[in-house]
């Protein structure tokens, strides 16, 4: 059987994933990657609070952004750091729709502008 929590809990539980992104003297980073992590194909700075909670979900704020590409590779996987450089959530898809980090192509090149467009995290 599923364990289910209420909003209330939910929202606490996200507000700390956005404050561990946020911890550190600067903003938290938002890291594109190919399947296993293989490659960083670009780093996004996010807004320091990093976005909000509501119902559950962590939507970042400042988005859409456009950022370039560092590296050549499909788009697959993505992570959030803090400004320390410490992992505080991965596993997140990538994709250009129904993912939890949507950008404008998967295909990455390097010197290219990519835009995302929005980034959720919900809770389950």
């Amino acid at each position: 059987m599923a364990v289910n929590y209420s909003t209330a809990v939910k929202n606490t539980r996200m507000t700390a994933v956005r404050d561990a992104i946020d911890g550190g003297a600067g903003p938290g980073t938002l890291e594109v990657c190919t399947t296993g992590y293989t490659t960083v194909l670009a780093t996004v700075t996010l807004d320091d609070p990093c976005g909000s909670v509501s119902s559950g979900v962590l939507s970042f704020s400042a988005l859409p952004i456009s950022t370039t590409a560092s590296n050549n590779g499909t788009a697959a996987l993505a992570r959030f750091k803090d400004s320390t450089g410490t992992v505080v959530c991965d596993g997140l898809t990538v994709g250009t729709s129904g993912t939890n980090v949507i950008v404008s192509t998967t295909t990455f090149t390097s010197g290219q502008s990519v835009d995302l467009t929005a980034a959720t995290i919900t809770h389950g």
